[in-house]
């Protein structure tokens, strides 16, 4: 059974938040933890208390959303999903927002059927997620598999595939080598690529794509681009590092 999704709403607007808490309670699934109105209180919120989605405004009185994001990703990492839901859509404010890795941007205003669309789309994301990384923990490897994983020389996990022939420290606790490779296989020295395309090619939730480009980007091995389409919305792009520019 996938757990329910506390959810802790942060808005300087009274209004609005009474709003998106009548919202958010017609969506299954969901469950309201806390409400914050400073960037302040939703980082000390977040810290102290069991949280898995925070809604986010980026326009706070105290400092920007951007900074509670930051403050997100000291204290808790990657285990709490940041949806932004703000009217600032400067190209500046959205791609830092991008750059944090949150799970959607939601422009204001909207309509409850947007806000109910966006939301079930990540509950299914998240479902999907939970039961891929509750696989990867439970279903064993063969002899043959883990000889494959195991360098000999330092007994570190190796994720060598085409090209790329190297090899990568033990993995953090929750990403599997052999999704590794999967996500590896999809990327290019040259032409970069997007989550979305390797989520598409792979069948992997869009999230665990993230997470393991997250990895290689912080290891050095994946560098990030950033491309603009015909509306001006950023795609972040990715692909292995030793490539062209």
């Amino acid at each position: 059974m996938i757990p329910r999704v506390r959810t802790l709403i942060v808005d300087d607007d009274p209004a609005v938040v009474r709003l998106h808490s009548t919202y958010l309670a017609a969506v299954p699934g969901f469950d309201l933890v806390g409400a914050a109105r400073t960037g302040a209180a939703a980082a000390r919120f977040a810290a102290d208390n069991t949280v898995d989605l925070v809604l986010l405004d980026m326009n706070l009185p105290d400092f920007s959303g951007i900074e509670v994001l930051h403050r997100l990703r000291m204290v808790r990492e990657w285990d709490v999903d940041v949806l932004v839901i703000s009217s600032a859509r400067d190209g500046f404010t959205v791609r830092q927002a991008l750059a944090a890795h949150v799970v959607g941007y939601l422009v204001k205003p909207f309509t409850k059927d947007a806000f109910v669309a966006r939301l079930t789309e990540y509950h299914t994301a998240r479902a999907r997620r939970i039961t891929e990384a509750a696989a990867e923990t439970t279903v064993g490897l063969g002899q043959g598999e883990i000889d494959r994983l195991v360098a000999p020389s330092t007994g570190a996990i190796s994720t060598s595939t085409g090209a790329w022939g190297g090899g990568i420290d033990p993995l953090p606790k929750g990403l599997s080598a052999s999704t590794m490779r999967t996500v590896l296989d999809r990327l290019d020295t040259v032409a970069p690529t997007s989550a979305r395309a390797i989520s598409d090619d792979t069948g992997a939730s869009r999230a665990t794509v993230r997470r393991y480009l997250d990895h290689l980007v912080a290891i050095g091995a994946v560098t990030v681009s950033h491309r603009f389409g015909a509306r001006g919305r950023p795609e972040v792009l990715y692909r292995r590092a030793g490539g062209g520019a």
